[in-house]
């Protein structure tokens, strides 16, 4: 259990790359009562529940968190545990179903005095100031509306400074006006006091520069809720750093291939079709030991798509059996040429046929592989829940900043004890999905 003077943590994230900086916790991605009580009863400050809401429609988003939410409270209940913190994690470029799934969640636990826009990830180069979000291009403070981000067929938004952005998404609900601003100088100083006075699921966005601006933001929250303020807090990663307080992780990041099995060559599997991915996937081709295989997912266009996912299949297996056999390490990524569809629905349903054989592929590769890497939010959620089929994982920490490890359990019957890396689509540089492979593949360098 959690010691007494510190809240459960319990994040909902939309993706599962949420956890990219912490460590030493659980992943779970079911979330029926009992395994709910796993995460409650460990003794990690935090847990994290992989909704991976945000590859759905916004109704399927809100069915799935109000049930997150329904047997949490009994499990909450179950285990006896009153003092606990609710994160609603979401991406740091701000795409997701906001306000759909902070709206169920007060809606179903209830009670909040405030909840808080904290969307700042500085590993990511993702920082706000002024209330204006902004991420770091080429080195240059970006406002996030001007990159491709805001862009995003789903969740396009045309406003970097974050009270427009809530207006505009909950489309005149919450003026901009009626927003609670916590800029840099007031947290700074500190802001207990004006935390005190939130009622009635006030909504408040929050700056952060640095680290240590949201260490300070996290330390006056929880003075608050010791002194029985409830808060609900809609997040990127770096606030959860703050919250959870947590040590160095116990192997340090150059060190992961610690945790590979046998020395083998691994997998890489790419799905994310954001630009960062492409030139990262490309620098990742021309790395020594990889293979590269690509799937043509246009071929899936069709209404008879069992028989060309079976052939696919077929041949990708070939081509993975054939490299892993001379040594190589196979990343299997999918096609890179952007298709149009009709509308969102369709769109998220194509998402989940070309999902549905990456997991096919992943069910199918040598039970001997020493790793596996996933690069892509939606991806990595289908890979722990669908291609593994785990019920929870042990989060070890990060290869990268901003990139995670998990190992499935020893008992996996295909895969025991597989360090798998976590790697969002929107995270690094040109090099780093690369880098992570060569941390793991150190005894084939030499």
């Amino acid at each position: 259990m959690q010691p007494l003077d510190r809240p459960k943590i319990i994040v909902l994230d939309d993706d599962p790359t949420g956890s990219q900086t912490v460590h030493s916790c659980l992943l779970l991605m079911q979330w029926d009562v009992s395994t709910l009580r796993l995460g409650l009863r460990d003794a990690a400050p935090i847990f994290f529940v992989l909704t991976n809401t945000r590859s759905c429609t916004a109704s399927d988003a809100a069915a799935i968190t109000r049930e997150v939410c329904q047997n949490l409270r009994q499990a909450l209940a179950l285990e006896g545990i009153q003092d606990f913190l609710v994160v609603s994690r979401s991406d740091s470029t701000l795409r997701g179903h906001y306000p759909v799934e902070t709206d169920v969640i007060a809606a179903e636990l209830g009670g909040f005095d405030a909840h808080f826009l904290t969307p700042a990830f500085f590993e990511g180069g993702r920082i706000t100031r002024d209330s204006v979000h902004y991420l770091q291009v080429n080195g240059v403070d970006t406002p996030v509306h001007e990159t491709e981000f805001a862009r995003d067929s789903v969740f396009g938004y045309q406003h970097s400074y974050l009270p427009d952005y809530v207006e505009e998404k909950t489309q005149g609900r919450i003026v901009a006006a009626e927003v609670e601003r916590f800029v840099l100088a007031d947290m700074r100083s500190g802001v207990v006091d004006r935390l005190m006075q939130l009622k009635h699921n006030q909504c408040c966005v929050v700056d952060g520069e640095t680290q240590a601006d949201l260490n300070q933001f996290a330390a006056d929250s929880l003075t608050a809720a010791a002194q029985g303020k409830r808060f609900l807090f809609r997040s990127a990663a770096s606030l959860l750093t703050a919250l959870a307080n947590l040590p160095p992780q116990p192997i340090a990041p150059e060190e992961m291939a610690s945790y590979v099995r046998g020395a083998q060559p691994g997998a890489v599997i790419v799905g994310s079709h954001v630009k960062k991915t492409t030139e990262q996937l490309q620098f990742l081709l021309a790395a020594p030991g990889i293979t590269g295989i690509e799937v043509d997912v246009a071929q899936l266009l069709v209404e008879d798509v069992a028989i060309v996912h079976s052939q696919l299949l077929e041949s990708i297996w070939q081509q993975i059996t054939q490299a892993h056999q001379a040594g190589q390490t196979v990343a299997i990524y999918t096609s890179r040429q952007e298709l149009t569809f009709p509308d969102v629905a369709t769109r998220l349903r194509f998402g989940e046929t070309v999902s549905a054989l990456l997991m096919d592929v992943i069910r199918h590769l040598p039970e001997s592989i020493g790793f596996l890497i996933s690069k892509g939010g939606i991806t990595s959620n289908d890979t722990l829940s669908s291609g593994l089929a785990l019920r929870s994982a042990n989060l070890l920490g990060q290869v990268l900043p901003g990139v995670s490890m998990v190992r499935a359990p020893l008992e996996h019957p295909q895969f025991p004890h597989l360090p798998v890396v976590l790697f969002p689509g929107n995270v690094g540089d040109t090099a780093a999905l690369a880098t992570a492979y060569q941390r793991l593949s150190c005894h084939s360098f030499g």
